[in-house]
Protein backbone atom coordinates (compact mmCIF):
# COMPACT_ATOMS: atom_id res chain seq x y z
CA UNK A 1 0.00 0.00 0.00
CA UNK A 2 1.06 3.64 -0.59
CA UNK A 3 2.37 5.60 2.22
CA UNK A 4 -0.50 7.89 1.91
CA UNK A 5 1.01 10.96 3.78
CA UNK A 6 2.08 8.45 6.34
CA UNK A 7 -0.98 7.15 6.87
CA UNK A 8 -0.27 3.90 5.06
CA UNK A 9 1.32 1.55 7.40
CA UNK A 10 -2.03 2.71 9.62
CA UNK A 11 -4.38 1.34 7.16
CA UNK A 12 -2.55 -1.71 6.79
CA UNK A 13 -2.60 -2.20 10.85
CA UNK A 14 -6.08 -1.02 10.74
CA UNK A 15 -6.68 -3.99 7.86
CA UNK A 16 -5.30 -6.74 10.18
CA UNK A 17 -7.31 -5.24 13.10
CA UNK A 18 -10.57 -5.97 10.48
CA UNK A 19 -9.56 -9.41 9.36
CA UNK A 20 -9.34 -10.49 13.17
CA UNK A 21 -12.32 -8.98 14.00
CA UNK A 22 -14.27 -10.95 11.08
CA UNK A 23 -12.68 -14.38 12.38
CA UNK A 24 -13.62 -13.54 15.71
CA UNK A 25 -17.37 -12.64 14.61
CA UNK A 26 -17.56 -15.72 12.67
CA UNK A 27 -16.10 -18.31 14.94
CA UNK A 28 -18.59 -16.96 17.34
CA UNK A 29 -21.43 -16.59 14.52
CA UNK A 30 -20.96 -20.37 13.98
CA UNK A 31 -20.83 -21.56 17.41
CA UNK A 32 -24.51 -19.43 18.12
CA UNK A 33 -25.52 -21.09 14.68
CA UNK A 34 -25.28 -24.39 15.76
CA UNK A 35 -26.65 -24.21 18.97
CA UNK A 36 -29.72 -22.31 17.85
CA UNK A 37 -29.84 -24.98 15.00
CA UNK A 38 -30.08 -27.43 17.89
CA UNK A 39 -32.16 -25.59 19.44
CA UNK A 40 -34.73 -25.40 16.82
CA UNK A 41 -34.56 -29.43 16.30
CA UNK A 42 -34.53 -30.64 19.27
CA UNK A 43 -38.11 -30.95 19.43
CA UNK A 44 -37.97 -29.29 22.76
CA UNK A 45 -40.54 -26.24 23.26
CA UNK A 46 -38.58 -23.95 25.68
CA UNK A 47 -35.66 -24.56 23.30
CA UNK A 48 -37.08 -23.80 20.19
CA UNK A 49 -38.86 -20.95 21.52
CA UNK A 50 -35.77 -19.12 22.72
CA UNK A 51 -33.87 -19.93 19.63
CA UNK A 52 -36.87 -18.44 17.92
CA UNK A 53 -37.06 -15.49 20.06
CA UNK A 54 -33.52 -14.56 19.26
CA UNK A 55 -33.34 -15.35 15.69
CA UNK A 56 -36.57 -12.90 15.38
CA UNK A 57 -35.30 -10.21 17.55
CA UNK A 58 -31.53 -10.41 16.15
CA UNK A 59 -32.96 -10.12 12.46
CA UNK A 60 -35.72 -7.14 13.03
CA UNK A 61 -33.25 -4.92 14.66
CA UNK A 62 -30.67 -3.01 12.34
CA UNK A 63 -27.48 -3.86 12.63
CA UNK A 64 -26.09 -0.19 13.43
CA UNK A 65 -28.66 0.14 16.58
CA UNK A 66 -27.64 -3.24 18.00
CA UNK A 67 -23.92 -2.28 17.49
CA UNK A 68 -24.88 1.10 19.58
CA UNK A 69 -26.95 -0.19 21.91
CA UNK A 70 -24.50 -3.40 22.95
CA UNK A 71 -21.65 -1.09 23.29
CA UNK A 72 -23.37 2.02 24.94
CA UNK A 73 -25.82 -0.10 26.32
CA UNK A 74 -23.51 -2.88 27.42
CA UNK A 75 -21.20 -0.57 29.75
CA UNK A 76 -24.04 0.94 31.15
CA UNK A 77 -25.26 -2.54 32.15
CA UNK A 78 -21.68 -3.33 33.85
CA UNK A 79 -21.44 0.00 35.59
CA UNK A 80 -24.71 -0.69 37.31
CA UNK A 81 -23.35 -4.61 38.36
CA UNK A 82 -20.33 -2.93 39.24
CA UNK A 83 -22.32 -0.65 41.63
CA UNK A 84 -24.38 -3.01 42.87
CA UNK A 85 -21.66 -5.51 43.53
CA UNK A 86 -19.88 -2.44 45.85
CA UNK A 87 -22.91 -1.47 47.69
CA UNK A 88 -24.35 -4.82 48.57
CA UNK A 89 -21.31 -7.19 48.26
CA UNK A 90 -18.10 -4.89 48.83
CA UNK A 91 -16.43 -6.30 45.64
CA UNK A 92 -14.50 -3.72 43.90
CA UNK A 93 -14.56 -4.49 40.44
CA UNK A 94 -14.71 -2.96 37.32
CA UNK A 95 -14.91 -3.96 33.15
CA UNK A 96 -14.55 -1.32 30.40
CA UNK A 97 -16.12 -2.59 27.10
CA UNK A 98 -13.38 -2.96 24.43
CA UNK A 99 -14.39 -1.78 20.96
CA UNK A 100 -13.51 -4.73 19.72
CA UNK A 101 -14.31 -6.91 22.17
CA UNK A 102 -18.34 -5.19 21.60
CA UNK A 103 -17.81 -5.80 17.92
CA UNK A 104 -17.29 -9.20 18.27
CA UNK A 105 -20.18 -9.66 20.06
CA UNK A 106 -22.43 -7.95 18.14
CA UNK A 107 -21.17 -9.11 14.71
CA UNK A 108 -21.39 -12.86 16.68
CA UNK A 109 -24.42 -12.42 17.69
CA UNK A 110 -26.30 -10.96 14.24
CA UNK A 111 -25.04 -13.41 12.28
CA UNK A 112 -25.28 -16.43 14.59
CA UNK A 113 -29.58 -15.48 13.77
CA UNK A 114 -28.93 -15.81 9.99
CA UNK A 115 -26.39 -19.23 10.44
CA UNK A 116 -29.01 -20.86 12.55
CA UNK A 117 -31.27 -20.90 9.89
CA UNK A 118 -28.69 -21.68 7.75
CA UNK A 119 -27.85 -24.86 9.53
CA UNK A 120 -31.06 -25.50 10.37
CA UNK A 121 -31.87 -25.65 6.72
CA UNK A 122 -29.10 -28.09 6.00
CA UNK A 123 -29.47 -30.19 8.97
CA UNK A 124 -32.92 -30.95 8.04
CA UNK A 125 -31.69 -31.54 3.99
CA UNK A 126 -29.68 -35.01 5.36
CA UNK A 127 -31.43 -37.74 4.50
CA UNK A 128 -33.19 -39.33 7.79
CA UNK A 129 -32.86 -42.46 6.58
CA UNK A 130 -29.16 -42.18 6.93
CA UNK A 131 -29.92 -41.35 10.56
CA UNK A 132 -31.71 -44.90 11.20
CA UNK A 133 -29.22 -46.42 9.35
CA UNK A 134 -26.46 -45.25 11.43
CA UNK A 135 -28.76 -46.21 15.10
CA UNK A 136 -29.22 -49.78 13.38
CA UNK A 137 -25.11 -50.02 13.21
CA UNK A 138 -25.08 -49.19 16.74
CA UNK A 139 -23.52 -45.73 16.32
CA UNK A 140 -23.68 -43.68 19.29
CA UNK A 141 -25.87 -39.73 18.62
CA UNK A 142 -22.40 -38.23 18.88
CA UNK A 143 -21.00 -40.78 16.33
CA UNK A 144 -24.06 -40.66 14.39
CA UNK A 145 -23.64 -37.27 14.16
CA UNK A 146 -19.41 -36.56 13.19
CA UNK A 147 -19.73 -39.53 10.90
CA UNK A 148 -22.96 -39.26 8.96
CA UNK A 149 -25.21 -35.76 9.84
CA UNK A 150 -22.17 -33.27 9.86
CA UNK A 151 -20.16 -33.77 6.51
CA UNK A 152 -23.08 -33.74 4.95
CA UNK A 153 -24.99 -31.13 6.76
CA UNK A 154 -21.51 -28.94 6.05
CA UNK A 155 -22.07 -29.60 2.14
CA UNK A 156 -25.42 -28.56 2.58
CA UNK A 157 -24.48 -25.25 4.70
CA UNK A 158 -21.44 -24.23 2.98
CA UNK A 159 -23.19 -21.60 -0.01
CA UNK A 160 -25.27 -19.88 3.00
CA UNK A 161 -22.21 -19.80 4.95
CA UNK A 162 -20.43 -18.74 2.53
CA UNK A 163 -23.02 -15.87 1.92
CA UNK A 164 -22.88 -14.74 5.44
CA UNK A 165 -19.43 -14.59 5.20
CA UNK A 166 -19.16 -12.01 3.16
CA UNK A 167 -21.66 -9.71 4.23
CA UNK A 168 -20.33 -10.65 7.69
CA UNK A 169 -16.56 -9.20 6.22
CA UNK A 170 -18.54 -5.78 4.88
CA UNK A 171 -20.36 -5.63 8.02
CA UNK A 172 -17.35 -5.31 10.45
CA UNK A 173 -17.32 -1.70 8.90
CA UNK A 174 -19.87 -0.39 11.27
CA UNK A 175 -17.51 -1.00 14.06
CA UNK A 176 -15.50 1.75 13.24
CA UNK A 177 -18.64 3.84 14.77
CA UNK A 178 -17.83 2.64 18.21
CA UNK A 179 -14.03 4.04 18.07
CA UNK A 180 -12.41 0.62 16.96
CA UNK A 181 -9.16 1.82 15.01
CA UNK A 182 -9.89 -0.03 11.75
CA UNK A 183 -8.69 0.87 8.63
CA UNK A 184 -12.49 2.42 7.97
CA UNK A 185 -11.67 4.84 11.22
CA UNK A 186 -7.81 5.63 9.85
CA UNK A 187 -9.23 6.73 6.62
CA UNK A 188 -11.89 8.46 8.03
CA UNK A 189 -9.50 10.33 10.20
CA UNK A 190 -7.03 10.72 7.56
CA UNK A 191 -9.64 12.26 5.08
CA UNK A 192 -10.54 14.69 7.23
CA UNK A 193 -7.26 15.61 7.82
CA UNK A 194 -5.73 15.53 4.62
CA UNK A 195 -8.77 16.95 2.85
CA UNK A 196 -9.08 14.00 0.36
CA UNK A 197 -11.38 11.38 0.96
CA UNK A 198 -10.80 9.42 -2.33
CA UNK A 199 -7.14 8.83 -1.70
CA UNK A 200 -8.14 7.39 1.26
CA UNK A 201 -11.32 5.51 0.95
CA UNK A 202 -10.41 3.96 -2.81
CA UNK A 203 -7.70 1.78 -0.99
CA UNK A 204 -9.78 0.43 1.70
CA UNK A 205 -12.76 -0.13 -0.85
CA UNK A 206 -9.81 -2.08 -2.79
CA UNK A 207 -9.01 -4.24 0.79
CA UNK A 208 -12.52 -5.08 0.84
CA UNK A 209 -12.56 -5.98 -2.55
CA UNK A 210 -9.67 -8.18 -2.46
CA UNK A 211 -10.86 -9.75 0.65
CA UNK A 212 -14.46 -10.53 -0.60
CA UNK A 213 -12.45 -12.42 -3.69
CA UNK A 214 -10.15 -14.17 -1.90
CA UNK A 215 -12.86 -15.40 0.23
CA UNK A 216 -15.13 -16.59 -2.48
CA UNK A 217 -12.32 -18.79 -4.43
CA UNK A 218 -11.21 -20.44 -0.72
CA UNK A 219 -15.19 -21.25 -0.44
CA UNK A 220 -15.37 -22.27 -3.95
CA UNK A 221 -12.16 -24.71 -3.57
CA UNK A 222 -13.44 -26.08 0.11
CA UNK A 223 -17.00 -26.82 -1.53
CA UNK A 224 -15.53 -28.45 -3.91
CA UNK A 225 -13.58 -30.44 -1.18
CA UNK A 226 -16.88 -31.58 0.77
CA UNK A 227 -18.45 -32.52 -2.68
CA UNK A 228 -15.83 -34.90 -3.81
CA UNK A 229 -17.78 -38.48 -4.52
CA UNK A 230 -21.20 -36.94 -4.68
CA UNK A 231 -22.84 -36.02 -7.95
CA UNK A 232 -23.49 -33.42 -9.49
CA UNK A 233 -27.40 -33.62 -9.26
CA UNK A 234 -27.58 -34.82 -5.33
Amino acid sequence: MLDLHGYGPSLLKGALVTVELALASLALALILGLIGASSKLSGNRGLYAGATFYTTVIRGVPDLVMMLLFYYGGQVLVNMLSDYLYYEFEVDWFFQFDPFIAGVLTIGLIFGAYMTETFRGAFMAVDSGQIEAGKAYGFTRWHTFRRIMFPQMLRHALPGIGNNWQVLLKTTALVSIIGLTDMVRIAEQASKAEHEPFKFFIPVAAVYLILTAVSELFIKWLNARVSVGVARGD
